[in-house]
């Protein structure tokens, strides 16, 4: 069995914002680091890099460029090393 992890969106304290994913920085397959940047979202008109929750490869993307975002929604799942 792999072992995975999931990022998920989190709460970016801007209530009633939309938000939008705006760029994968990764592409699917690569490999990440815990805490670097694998995903942009726009968010109240600002740009936020989200990081890699653990170090491992870029499994599955479950959104896409320019599709709304929900607080708490998964966006991708890391498999771990």
């Amino acid at each position: 069995m792999v072992n995975c992890e999931d990022l998920v969106l989190p709460d970016l304290g801007l209530d009633e914002q939309p938000i939008a994913l705006s760029l994968w920085l990764v592409k699917k397959g690569e490999r990440v680091t815990a805490g670097e940047p694998i995903v942009e979202v726009l968010a109240g008109g600002a740009t936020v890099d989200l990081p890699a929750p653990a170090d491992g490869i870029l499994a599955e993307k479950l959104v896409a460029e320019g599709d709304s975002l929900a607080v708490g929604q998964r966006l991708a799942v890391i498999e771990l090393f």
